[in-house]
């Protein structure tokens, strides 16, 4: 019989979020990818530092220690295969139980998605993150200069989530970016016994609350809501998620308060938002990825909704 990873979470990174490839990425940004090739086969014995999502595979991992495994991870990346063999012996020093990869030497490898069943795909490149969530797969893109997380609970994997565009969908972000701040909380108001419909990280906070109920290897899981909501709008955030029977452990409604700090403090592995502002606050202090999915990020880029 075949192997299969249906049960798991199945998680898909791109070898430049999981280890820090910062300074062969110049060599290759220079547009001679042979030389990269090269730089990449001389270091084969040389360990890659961790990169921006290593203590989030690190602590998923975890969870597989002494019992059925619940989480896979696969690199999944533009790398060529040689740069590949680093990537697996990086892996191997630091004992990261990854066996799986995908590496595409350039051409966009989100395709792979599909087979793999992934339910999360991380990379730094923005394009890959796009056409996956276009696939219908969370995705975000990874910010490589971002702080790295905390070794504070070793046994403890932290993660925190924006809420409009990342757990529930752009529905009320799209009242905002129409009509003004007064106009979304009379939206929410109205409708605060209707749940949101769900974004694109839903099934990954679902996925987190199983292993939350079935902790293995001695990992345990805290989860946090960091929004630009607040009262009354945050009502609708709440019922939400116990229309889902979902719980999160921690709720921050800022009311447009900079994020940055209060992530530092909540201290996650990884935090997801889909607006650069809250990212670019985020990662001066902790690990973070932009989901650019929804309203907010489409105007970012200048592009009409």
């Amino acid at each position: 019989m075949p192997a299969t990873l249906t049960g798991q979470l199945v998680v898909a990174i791109s070898s430049r979020a999981l280890f820090d490839f910062e300074a062969e990425n110049e060599v290759f940004e220079a547009g001679d990818d042979h030389a990269y090739m090269a730089l990449q086969q001389q270091r084969l014995d040389e360990p890659a530092p961790p990169g921006v999502a290593f203590s989030l595979v690190q602590k998923l991992l975890g969870f597989n220690a002494g019992g059925p495994p619940q989480v896979e991870v696969v690199v999944l990346s533009r790398n060529d295969p040689i740069s590949g063999m680093r990537v697996f012996r990086s892996a191997k020093h630091y004992g990261l139980a990854i066996e799986r990869g995908v590496f595409t030497r350039g051409a966009s490898p989100w395709r792979y998605l599909r087979p793999l069943g992934a339910q999360m795909f991380l990379s730094t490149n923005e394009s890959d993150v796009r056409q996956a969530l276009a696939a219908g797969v969370a995705a975000a893109r990874v910010m490589p200069q971002a702080a790295r997380a905390s070794a504070a609970h070793p046994r403890e994997l932290r993660i925190a989530f924006d809420g409009d565009a990342v757990l529930f969908s752009d529905e009320a972000e799209q009242v905002f970016q129409r009509d003004g701040l007064a106009a979304f909380r009379e939206h929410e108001l109205q409708r605060a016994h209707l749940p949101l419909p769900a974004g694109p990280f839903k099934p990954v906070l679902e996925a987190l609350h199983r292993l939350q109920q079935s902790p293995g290897g001695g990992m345990h899981v805290r989860t946090a809501l960091v929004t630009a909501r607040s009262a009354p709008a945050h009502e609708r955030a709440i019922r939400t998620l116990m229309d889902w029977d979902i719980e999160v452990d921690e709720a921050m409604f800022l009311g447009g308060l900079a994020k940055g700090e209060f992530l530092r403090e909540f201290e996650p592995d990884f935090f997801f938002d889909d607006q650069v502002g809250h990212v670019e606050s985020a990662a001066a202090h902790v690990p973070a990825g932009q989901v650019a999915a929804g309203v907010a990020s489409t105007l970012a880029r200048g592009q009409r909704p």
